[in-house]
């Protein structure tokens, strides 16, 4: 199991990529020494293993030791400070009023808040949406004997991943947002498609994808 962060990659307006939008990707995994003599390693050898009970200590441990720092290394100095890590609502994530998590995140400056994505809403998700799906697309090119493998592996993929790739999966969370507006706050629809290489190669890609104001004004009413 890894843990994913990423933001939107930034460019300037002649094309040219400022910020590829990959804070890190970090595999729960430990080190232990080989119990047994194998044809593959000697016995004592240590070896990388999976940490298969993912709770929230490890998960705070993983936020405030490896993705805070990562966030606050690539962060311009330049932009708001100011920042929201979205996660999703599965059981081992941390609450957003944590002490621990807190005293990290308003350090050096920073004002970072935990935030969860709506309940029963997958599309809500970066990681979940595409950003994953590529990676795994990547990653599967390779034959994997060992957990160490599988982590290089995983880790050259998210290397691989083009900023402009990843902006097209943010414009389609756009896309599905407002789709869900469009479905009275359902996600009973299908994943939209514009042929965004297609109109990038144009050079009709838009920077953002903009819901009709009907739409919005509909779903502030409440009405249907």
């Amino acid at each position: 199991m890894f843990m994913s962060d990423v933001g939107r990659p930034r460019f300037k307006k002649d094309g040219n990529c400022i910020f590829d939008g990959k804070i890190g990707i970090f595999p729960f995994t430990k080190e232990e020494a080989s119990v047994y003599l194998s044809k593959n390693r000697a016995k004592g050898v240590m070896e990388l293993k999976s940490i298969e009970n993912i709770n929230k200590v490890v998960v705070k441990q993983c936020i405030i030791e490896k993705i805070l720092p990562a966030i606050k290394d690539k962060w311009s100095q330049e932009n708001n400070k100011h920042i929201i890590i979205q996660q999703d609502n599965v059981r081992p994530h941390i609450n957003d009023d944590d002490i621990e998590f807190m005293d990290a995140a308003k350090s050096d400056g920073f004002n970072i808040i935990l935030t969860n994505q709506p309940a029963n809403s997958p599309d809500l998700n970066i990681n979940d949406i595409g950003f994953f799906r590529i990676i795994q697309g990547l990653q599967h090119e390779k034959a994997l004997k060992t957990v160490g493998e599988l982590v290089d592996a995983v880790n050259e993929a998210y290397k691989e991943v083009e900023p402009s790739t990843l902006n097209y999966v943010w414009l389609s969370l756009q896309n599905c947002m407002t789709d869900i507006l469009k479905n009275d706050g359902n996600n009973n629809y299908k994943l939209p498609h514009i042929g965004k290489k297609r109109l990038e190669r144009l050079g009709q890609l838009p920077s953002q994808m903009i819901a009709p104001l009907d739409i919005v004004e509909k779903a502030l009413n409440g009405t249907t």
